[in-house]
């Protein structure tokens, strides 16, 4: 995993975060830290957001367990 992708990774974790916030308990991290609709709350919501579309790559990547090595095999 690249440094971009976990970057990502821990962006959209946060984003999942401030969701399950807003969801459960109707409070918003974000607009807490940075203000009510600030242009800063609204870059964090950007970035989230293409943290969450890299991230999407993830989720077609090959699993480096399943993907073997060809077999040689030797013959007498």
């Amino acid at each position: 995993m690249s440094t971009i992708q976990r970057i990502a990774l821990i962006l959209t974790i946060i984003g999942a975060i401030n969701w399950g916030l807003i969801g459960f308990f109707g409070f918003n991290l974000v607009e807490a830290i940075f203000g009510d609709n600030s242009a800063l709350s609204r870059i964090i919501y950007g970035l989230v957001g293409i943290a969450g579309l890299i991230n999407l790559g993830l989720l077609f990547k090959p699993n480096e367990a399943h993907v073997r090595e060809p077999e040689t095999e030797t013959t007498r």
